[in-house]
């Protein structure tokens, strides 16, 4: 008769290299519990996670979405910004310009407004 094998299944060329750490905060976790639940796991046994969450992330498809251009940049470009208007109130001091020409203030009031739209949605996108 022959002998069975015992033991973990040998992965071969299939074996895993590259580990993820995940920690959940309470709420996170009770999400998690349930979810296990839903498919009739025990949370608390060794092994059932990972599994899981693997099958779950992978056998999603990978969406496109519309990603905004990288904003690391965003904090100098704004200082950048900051900096041309204070330049700008300085030479109308100096020159004793107490009144603003009427089409600048309108370009700092469409400059504010782009600029709060775009931390807007900086802040949306962090959030997600």
């Amino acid at each position: 008769m022959k002998q069975r094998k015992r033991g973990r299944k040998r992965l071969g060329k299939k074996k895993r290299y590259h580990n993820v750490m995940l920690r959940f905060n309470d709420t996170e976790y009770d999400k998690l519990r349930l979810i296990c639940e839903s498919y009739h796991l025990d949370i608390s046994e060794r092994g059932v996670i990972s599994p899981l969450l693997r099958r779950l992330v992978l056998q999603q498809e990978a969406e496109e979405k519309d990603r905004l251009p990288n904003t690391s940049n965003l904090a100098y470009q704004i200082n950048k910004i900051g900096n041309n208007i204070n330049q700008l109130v300085k030479i109308a001091h100096h020159k004793n310009l107490r009144s603003l020409n009427s089409g600048l203030q309108n370009e700092i009031q469409k400059t504010n407004e782009l600029l709060y739209a775009l931390l807007k949605i900086t802040m949306e996108e962090i959030s997600a």
